[in-house]
């Protein structure tokens, strides 16, 4: 009797489980396939997106944090303030924001819900303040502002937030009811409480902040799965009132008139979006070195703020943009990823209001400093300088955080793995990490030592 020949396993899943030495030793093909399956392996797994988002926010407000500091040292300069000024009034709000971004990250879904009403109502009050005379601050000849005495707040920035969970909220319940068929259910009140946010942000003339608001309205009709023929009358009624806003204001339409500029006007009127590409364009494949830009000493205002990005391209070459480029696709893809992987809608309908939100803001402001878009005034989330845009985005990311958790898949693999984090009762760092990393919980008690046995 001849005896049967084993079948051999596929050459990829062989080379994944094979030793060092094998995988060294099979061909670049092989090991270009066994990579790649490994590389599909990590991405599939339930807790990625997870990762995805942690990692690429802590590297943003960090590398956000060393460029904050670095681009506005021609400012601090030019009005005797410490060299540390703005550093530390980011990291103050960095740091109040990450406590919120770990509170939301724990927090369950249906608490979130019940935040929605409040919080917009809070915001549209806040609106209404900042529209009254004497109460909004004017800067930079927008009156967004609210002064508090020790610090300012923005209250358009939060309208984002409002946005995201009333609007989340109210299409859950409305699909809880299978009612979502119908126009006026989709609209009403979706689109006249979202028209009412942006003209109140609007008296203020922040223009950039509603275009984002008018970018998370498309985000949330294309996760409820609105039809073609609404996309199009809406994005219709979008871009005539967009072009009455541009043409009624002198200085939009100036903005308008230098997207794609390359050569400088006698009248200077494209000045800051000019020497956003010349610093962009200075920066070569590795920049000219960490605090070594030249375009932010005068020539390119607002270098810490909306034009971020030129001076880090000037600074760290195309080699740092990319790698900012890269961390916000991360982001992108990971939000994308706990929206397809949930069955609840809710959140499923505010991961994705948050990951237009994040996405849509960082296109505005990359498209401003590049040349491709009207300049808009929008800071770049995670990563300019601004304390309401900082604790707006990280309440962003600790609802992502949120809903990544909370996801079936998710909750089957905290369940399944143990704690590793924290090693024993005086540890010092387990108990800070188990708040922000997921881990299991058990109520199980530690079993009980055998007697021990005298001789």
């Amino acid at each position: 009797m001849v005896p049967t020949r084993e079948k051999e396993p596929p050459q990829g899943l062989q080379l994944i489980s094979a030793t060092t030495t094998t995988f060294k030793s099979a061909g670049p093909l092989a090991r270009f396939r066994a990579a790649r399956e490994r590389f599909g392996y990590l991405m599939a797994r339930p807790l990625t997106p997870y990762y995805l988002i942690l990692g690429a926010a802590l590297l943003l407000v960090v590398l956000g944090l060393v460029m904050v500091f670095s681009a506005s040292q021609s400012v601090v300069v030019d009005y005797g303030l410490p060299m540390t000024f703005f550093f530390r009034k980011q990291l103050v709000a960095l740091l109040l924001g990450g406590a919120i971004a770990v509170a939301l990250t724990r927090a369950p879904v249906r608490v979130l819900r019940t935040a929605a009403y409040p919080l917009l109502f809070g915001v549209v009050g806040a609106l209404v303040l900042v529209a009254i005379p004497g109460v909004g601050v004017r800067i930079n000849g927008n009156r967004n502002w609210i002064s508090l005495g020790f610090f300012q707040i923005q209250p358009s920035e939060f309208a984002k937030l409002a946005l995201l969970l009333w609007a989340a909220d109210l299409l859950a319940r409305k699909q809880r009811t299978h009612v979502l068929d119908q126009w006026k259910h989709l609209l009403v009140p979706l689109v006249p409480g979202t028209v009412v946010l942006m003209m109140l942000i609007m008296i203020g003339g922040d223009m950039g902040t509603t275009m984002v608001l008018v970018a998370m309205l498309f985000g949330l009709l294309w996760t409820v799965g609105a039809p073609l023929r609404l996309f199009a009358a809406t994005l219709g009624i979008a871009v005539v009132a967009c072009t009455a806003l541009i043409i009624t204001v002198p200085h939009r339409l100036g903005r308008l008139a230098c997207v794609g500029v390359t050569r400088p006007d006698p009248n200077l009127d494209c000045f800051q979006a000019l020497h956003g590409l010349y610093a962009l364009a200075a920066g070569g494949p590795f920049g000219s070195g960490l605090g070594a830009g030249v375009e932010k000493w005068g020539q390119l205002p607002e270098a810490h703020t909306d034009f971020i990005f030129a001076a880090t391209g000037e600074e760290l070459g195309l080699v740092g943009t990319l790698s900012v480029l890269a961390l916000f696709a991360a982001l992108g893809y990971a939000g994308i990823r706990v929206a397809l992987g949930t069955t609840d809608p809710f959140v499923r309908y505010a991961a994705g209001a948050a990951t237009t939100w994040i996405m849509a803001q960082a296109v505005v402001n990359l498209g401003s400093a590049l040349g491709l878009l009207p300049i808009a005034g929008v800071p770049l989330p995670l990563f300019s300088y601004g304390g309401s845009a900082m604790l707006s985005a990280m309440c962003a990311i600790g609802l992502l955080l949120c809903f990544a958790r909370s996801s079936p898949a998710a909750k089957a693999a905290l369940a399944a793995r143990p704690r590793r984090w924290r090693k024993g009762a005086n540890s010092r760092f387990g108990p800070v990490l188990d708040r922000v990393l997921p881990g299991r919980k058990t109520t199980a008690r530690k079993a009980a030592r055998p007697p021990r046995r005298e001789r």
